[in-house]
């Protein structure tokens, strides 16, 4: 028996209710103590095409998926044996291969099946009666002769049925779907409720599940744990940091994040405008921000294509933000637009015209992404210019427990603003500021407000519109202090050294811990270097080396403008080999590090074929390398 380590998917059509099913299953195991983590693989298309849920739960945290799962429940034959349409590789093979050894099989009776024909004589198969199950609970409530309206109950008999195997407790679960449709009195939820436990049943009844090798068992006092997805935790980052302003256009996976945003307006005093366009997402945003307003807009790979122009807009007029969460997908262009890949670092680098002040940060899980994301409105506002928070489809989408969700660096910095009235004296930080009036006259010891005053640090102070005193010009073109255009030799040297020496101050003042992490031995045998989501694969594939006895390292670049080069550097030539894991095609990080350090990461495990590294394929690539093997690329396995 293994109890509490417990792999489970859900597989069927798409508008079949399988994300219900599995966020019920997770939702119950957490609330009972169980630590989880989940992640879903969808088609892009809306109904139909096939999509599965995974729920990896254990006593211990979990950061990444397994290969192997110990259910598989399929609501169609297609989850069994694939479509059958071998043109299609590799679609049609299905999810049978991915039974561990003693796993359990549970299927609909009604979808013509055969287990003998499967050459899986290893696993156990449960044909379970959904559609019986579902009129069986109808005709209690005298709704027997509406069964096919009820099809979409499939997902929670295979829920009930899932349960009976693994010997969890059917209350848990039954709290938790009561609280999905709002309470007991709920007559949709009670169905649900119903049709759970006549499963529950039916395979109690029905097969020796107690034989069935896998179990989960709640603990006794369990502790209390957040269960959130990527994009409700980016969000409440938004919120935590009072961002007022949010601007979008639909598209995936990042468009979750503003529906959220959208369903606190009333509670959170914040507005979210569905755009015509990303060009008016980002440049109303850069509006807002020079309104005195925090903003942020959020968009995947094709969207920010758009957005580049508004953000060159936005760092020349020193706007104090926009944060732009950038959600990447498998690319070029349209690409992979529900699939996972870190394609955009080159691009997020380098969006606009001309050499230009931003920041990029690259947070690797839910933990740093609430930190950066809050953090990202200090740095917009302290440091006058656009941040780029760079996510994926991976941490968009994860369903996982988290202990607690805190800020380290939990202060509000709105920055230098001036609020004076129209002969308030600024304070000059190094070339002093004109005197004049209104008709060019000295005006004594009194200063002339200058937006763009050239100051000691680069940083003037800010003002909005409605600012007695405070009126300024806000242009695109290069600009002298007042803001009017000038195309001088010696203010545009001035202009540009201005701006861009702000990156200096940006990469003396964020912490080191958010610009990099180094895990492991310093005496690592291999040191890791990756960025972004893989990091909880690469953690939990580590943590499964280290018990074979190898010594493995991992650093992680997360900070990725201003690059923290010097000390990224000394850890790579310390190491006594080096490793490079992406999940994009040409190893964008390698590029990087090449440039700012000189060093060349040669071993390289990259993957591109749209899916995230499982736990089991960076075991299998690390082992290989530790073996004085070549890494090489990874590729989602099929058989």
């Amino acid at each position: 028996m293994q109890k509490n380590r417990l792999t489970w998917m859900i597989g069927g059509p798409q508008g079949s209710g399988i994300n219900a099913s599995a966020e019920v299953f997770a939702k119950s195991c957490s609330r009972a103590g169980l630590r989880v983590y989940a992640n879903i693989e969808y088609h892009s298309n809306i109904m139909g095409k096939h999509s599965f849920y995974r729920v990896r739960v254990d006593d211990e945290d979990v950061r990444s998926y397994r290969e192997m799962t110990d259910i598989l429940v399929a609501l169609d034959h297609e989850t069994l044996a694939g479509d059958g349409d071998h043109r299609r590789w590799p679609t049609h093979y299905g999810h049978l291969h991915e039974v561990s050894q003693g796993g359990g099989v549970i299927y609909d009776s009604d979808i013509g099946f055969d287990p003998a024909h499967t050459g899986r004589d290893d696993i156990h198969f449960y044909a379970v009666p959904f559609m019986e199950t579902i009129k069986k609970a109808l005709e209690e409530v005298g709704k027997g002769d509406q069964a096919r309206r009820y099809e979409v109950y499939k997902n929670t008999v295979a829920l009930g049925a899932s349960l009976a195997l693994c010997d969890y407790p059917l209350q848990l679960v039954s709290e938790v779907i009561l609280g999905q449709f709002k309470g007991k009195r709920s007559e949709v939820g009670q169905l649900n409720v119903r049709v759970a436990r006549l499963a529950f049943d039916y395979v109690k009844e029905h097969f020796d599940s107690e034989a069935f090798p896998y179990k989960l068992t709640p603990h006794h006092e369990p502790k209390a744990r957040i269960l959130a997805k990527g994009y409700e935790i980016m969000a409440i980052a938004k919120l935590k940091a009072g961002c007022h302003f949010q601007t979008y256009y639909p598209i995936s996976p990042a468009t979750d994040e503003s529906v959220f945003l959208e369903r606190q307006q009333r509670d959170h005093n914040i507005l979210v405008v569905q755009c015509e366009d990303e060009i008016s997402s980002i440049n109303m945003a850069v509006g807002a921000a020079h309104m005195g307003v925090r903003s942020a807009t959020a968009t995947s790979g094709p969207g920010f294509a758009l957005m580049v122009e508004g953000i060159g807009f936005a760092s020349i007029t020193e706007a104090p933000g926009p944060v732009l969460v950038l959600y990447q997908r498998g690319g070029p262009s349209t690409g992979l637009p529900t699939r996972n890949e870190q394609g955009d670092l080159l691009f997020a680098l380098h969006p606009a015209q001309g050499d230009f002040p931003h920041i990029v940060t690259a947070p690797g899980d839910l933990r740093e992404s609430y930190q950066d994301v809050f953090s990202a409105f200090n740095w917009a506002e302290r440091y006058q210019l656009p941040v780029i928070v760079l996510s994926d489809k991976k941490l968009a989408a994860i369903y996982t427990t988290i202990d607690r969700l805190e800020l380290k660096y939990d202060k509000i910095d709105r920055g230098e603003n001036f609020t004076g009235s129209e002969w308030t004296a600024v304070e000059a930080k190094g070339n002093d500021l004109v005197r004049r009036d209104g008709n060019g006259n000295g005006k004594g010891d009194v200063h002339e407000y200058l937006r763009f005053a050239l100051t000691k640090d680069g940083i003037s102070p800010r003002s909005r519109p409605g600012i007695a005193g405070g009126r300024f010009w806000a242009t695109t073109d290069e600009h002298d202090p007042d803001g009017h255009i000038t195309e001088g030799v010696e203010m545009r040297m001035a202009m540009m050294e201005k701006r861009m020496g702000k990156l200096d101050l940006i990469a003396k003042a964020i912490p080191k811990d958010q610009q990099y992490g180094y895990y492991g031995p310093e005496d690592a045998e291999l040191t890791v270097v990756s960025w972004g989501s893989p990091k909880g694969t690469i953690l939990d594939a580590i943590r499964v080396l280290a018990e074979r006895g190898r010594k493995i390292g991992f650093l992680q670049c997360r900070l990725m403008r201003p690059f923290p080069a010097e000390d990224v550097e000394a850890i790579l030539r310390k190491a006594k080999r080096l490793c490079l894991v992406e999940e994009n095609y040409s190893g964008q990080l390698g590029s990087v590090l090449r440039e700012q350090t000189g060093v060349k990461i040669e071993e390289r495990i990259l993957k591109y074929d749209g899916r995230p590294f499982s736990e089991d394929e960076l075991v299998a690539a690390f082992s290989n390398v530790l073996s004085g093997a070549h890494a090489e690329p990874v590729v989602t396995r099929v058989r």
